[in-house]
């Protein structure tokens, strides 16, 4: 039976298909979807960064998530999520952000 594609393949290959490229905000991984996504050899090719945001501090001083955002929805929420993956995707000038 041939081995199963695994996901973080699957992802480099559509992405490099589309020419397109990623970076990641991430806060609670601390960094794991980055190093899954860097463990496909020629990844260096579509992933460009990312950011671990641990802090709201850094949440709103390096990917610019408004404090209103925070305040009301909290730290881990689909809208800081979405807000993070901007920010990151301006910051890194990437087609995809991911947060």
């Amino acid at each position: 039976m041939p081995e199963r594609e695994r996901l973080p393949d699957m992802v480099g290959q559509m992405l490099c298909a589309r020419g397109y490229t990623i970076s990641c905000a991430e806060s609670c991984t601390g960094g794991l979807l980055t190093s899954t996504l860097t463990d496909v050899p020629g990844s260096s090719a579509y992933v460009m960064g990312s950011v671990v945001s641990y802090s709201n501090d850094v949440k709103s001083r390096i990917l610019h998530v408004a404090e209103e955002t925070l305040a009301a929805h909290g730290a881990v929420s689909p809208e800081t999520a979405r807000a993070m993956a901007e920010g990151v995707r301006d910051l890194m000038q990437t087609d995809v952000g991911v947060g």
